[in-house]
């Protein structure tokens, strides 16, 4: 896991892209990966930036779910 930053409880990490309709395609493509696992992150989009936030939120901290998933963002 490359540059997801631990933070009260959540992993986050800040992608950049060169226009919206990339940074939109990403997040349609974390949202297939997050249905498939069953653990949905938030996600903020902007023009060329998409942050993920990942976090338990029944566990109230980063668990295993979400470094998995964060590990599957990655290979996007």
């Amino acid at each position: 896991m490359s540059s997801w930053s631990e933070e009260d409880g959540q992993l986050t990490k800040t992608f950049s892209f060169p226009d919206f309709a990339s940074a939109l395609a990403f997040v349609n493509r974390i949202g297939a990966l997050a249905e498939e696992a069953n653990h949905h992150p938030d996600i903020a989009l902007s023009w060329g930036k998409v942050v993920v936030h990942l976090t338990s939120h029944d566990a109230g901290q980063v668990t295993d779910k979400d470094r998995a998933l964060a590990k599957e963002i990655d290979e996007l």
